[in-house]
């Protein structure tokens, strides 16, 4: 009976042992987090033009990641030197190459958030 409670343990310690040496050893890769920021003339930054309410707004963003963009009517989009994806309130998602300025007169689209790559 002991001599399995000694193999049981072994076993363990050999498998916590190999699951630490893994976390070591296999390096996470860099964290990305959206940032708003300041619109800055000649910034290569993402810039947003929208609506809602009455109100009209332009917001700017940097650095990879994912936000909320809270439903605004969108009227225009300039990516800069950025991948996007937006997903409006229907579900859809629509990719938008770097170096694109896209307007929408006519249906903007209504957007729940918002990815750059």
């Amino acid at each position: 009976m002991i001599s399995k409670a000694k193999k049981v343990i072994g076993s363990m310690t050999m498998a916590l042992a190999a699951a630490a040496a893994l976390t070591v050893a296999v390096p996470s890769g860099p964290a990305f987090a959206i940032d708003h920021v300041e619109c800055v003339g000649g910034a290569d930054y993402l810039k947003i033009y929208s609506h809602l309410n009455g109100r009209d707004s332009v917001d700017c963003y940097a650095n990879s990641g994912r936000t909320d963009f809270g439903g605004w009517w969108v009227d225009r989009i300039v990516t800069g030197n950025n991948d996007l994806v937006y997903y409006d309130v229907n579900g859809d998602s629509v990719r938008i190459n770097r170096w694109t300025d896209i307007s929408f007169p006519n249906r903007p689209p209504r957007v729940k958030s918002i990815q750059i790559l």
